[in-house]
């Protein structure tokens, strides 16, 4: 299997314990591949583990005594001892044994539970990926921890960020209130440090994982589908952490297990139409709104948020330099804004509506001017709450509309010397009348109504071949027309 994955670009990243065995029993138990263990005797003979190679047997009572927290037994789980030489050189054999097989790298459960320094010397002592499977000479594997830290831990999570990338759980709450109305989202412009977290290159996000979908608070999941489209949205646009989308099946009780025939074996997901999991299987990893958003990440990779705007409440926008623009409504009204998108004159598909697909697109379009303005409209009612585009969801222009909008851009010869600039899509002027005139065009016979606070009485209009022509002026007409 992950030979077959490598080969077509998917990395495995294997969920490790490197803290503990398996949870107290009477007598002997079978575990994978037919293994048996003897947990209450603390004796795992396929590895083999015995009572020497774990901590004395107590209950974690105290969550701010950092012993009781790295050396007693987590909901009665066996507590390795990683201070042993022996214990060490077994788990790190078990890595190597993954790197070997084809692994990328490694999510270590309950790593606060261990102390750093010992992890430092299993990390260290890694192989370097397999490359056979397609990674370059010398790279490293890549290792994630689990360290729950909300703030007021006794075991902090800057203790395990400099031996890699650490699990933000605190992004989860923050951005679970934020969508959920609890927070006004024009606070997240200065989302990521400021908030206590973590520094980017550190801080493993996500909107909800296996755990803290199951706990409530903040935490939005599946179960709140358009608040849960948004706050993924941003957290997939906003230029902060290393960013997991998560991938779940449908409960009702905190137990559930995964769905699973009258056997217990667990069932594949199956798909309707549109590629979404049935048969108990969520997938969020297929909604649209959430792969798309992923292809946004891709497309404005190395930008930075720019020309940030808001109402001084939930609605709020931005652009990922000159290769992406995104807009929110958590409001009860319609956002109706001319917002800068900073993108490129042309056609754009929202690729949270919709996608572009085959050249046409499937979604709602912005029209993006010379300048850079688009009109957005985000209804309070819409389905998903956002509006995404990026320049590879932007429309080829035909030959016949090329034409048609050089066309538009013919210049006015008529009879004075005023010099005006050409006005294009409803867009004013860069320097305008001082009193509402209009100018009278040749082509077609039509006028355009300029109306301008500014004392000088000529504007400029230049053409791609041309500049300075001159065009008449009339009093007294008011119907503008837009060239």
């Amino acid at each position: 299997m992950v030979r077959r994955c490598n080969a077509v670009g998917v990395r495995i990243y294997v969920d490790v314990l490197l803290n503990h065995m398996a949870a107290s029993y009477d007598g002997v138990v079978s575990g994978t591949g037919g293994s048996i263990a003897y947990p209450n005797a603390k004796y795992f003979p396929a590895v083999p583990y015995t009572e020497q190679d774990f901590h004395s047997t107590c209950d974690i009572q105290d969550w701010n005594d950092r012993f009781q927290v790295q050396n007693c037994e987590l909901v009665c789980l066996k507590d390795l001892d990683q201070t042993s030489d022996r214990v060490r050189a077994k788990l790190l054999g078990f890595l190597n044994h993954l790197i070997e097989l084809g692994a990328a790298g490694f999510r270590v459960d309950a790593a606060k539970h261990v102390p750093a320094k010992d992890l430092k010397l299993i990390y260290e002592s890694m192989h370097d990926l397999n490359i056979a499977h397609g990674f370059a000479r010398n790279t490293r594997p890549f290792v994630y921890q689990e360290v729950v830290d909300y703030g007021f831990e006794q075991i902090s999570k800057y203790e395990y960020s400099p031996l890699g990338a650490v699990t933000e759980f605190r992004f989860s709450e923050e951005i679970g209130g934020a969508f959920r109305g609890y927070n006004q989202i024009k606070w997240l412009r200065n989302w990521g440090p400021e908030w206590s977290f973590l520094p980017s290159e550190h801080a493993f996000v996500f909107v909800d994982n296996h755990d803290n979908q199951r706990e409530g608070n903040n935490v939005l999941t599946y179960k709140n589908a358009k608040q849960y489209k948004m706050a993924n949205a941003f957290a997939l646009a906003y230029p902060y952490g290393i960013m997991r989308v998560m991938s779940s099946f449908d409960f009702q009780d905190h137990d559930q297990a995964p769905p699973a025939d009258e056997n217990e074996q667990i069932l594949s997901p199956e798909f309707d139409s549109e590629g979404a999991c049935v048969n108990g299987w969520v997938c969020e990893h297929r909604w649209r709104q959430i792969y798309n958003m992923v292809g946004f990440k891709n497309a404005v990779r190395g930008t930075d948020v720019s020309n940030w705007w808001d109402n001084d409440d939930n609605q709020i926008a931005f652009c990922r330099g000159n290769r992406g623009f995104i807009a929110f409504n958590g409001n009860s009204w319609d956002l109706k804004e001319r917002l800068h998108t900073c993108l490129p004159a042309g056609v754009y598909c929202d690729v949270i509506s919709g996608a572009l697909l085959n050249g046409k697109c499937t979604s709602k379009t912005v029209v993006v001017d010379d300048w850079g303005y688009a009109d957005i409209d985000l209804g309070a009612n819409e389905f998903d709450g956002v509006l995404a585009i990026h320049l590879n969801a932007k429309l080829e222009e035909r030959k016949e509309r090329k034409a048609e909008k050089m066309e538009r851009m013919l210049i006015m010869e008529i009879y004075s010397e005023c010099h005006v600039y050409y006005v294009l899509q409803n867009q004013l002027p860069f320097i305008q009348l001082s009193e509402t005139e209009t100018i009278f065009a040749k082509k077609k016979e039509k006028v355009l109504n300029i109306d301008s606070p500014t004392a000088e009485k000529k504007i400029i209009f230049n053409t791609p071949n041309s500049s300075n022509k001159v065009a008449y002026i009339l009093d007294n007409l008011s119907m503008p027309y837009y060239l």
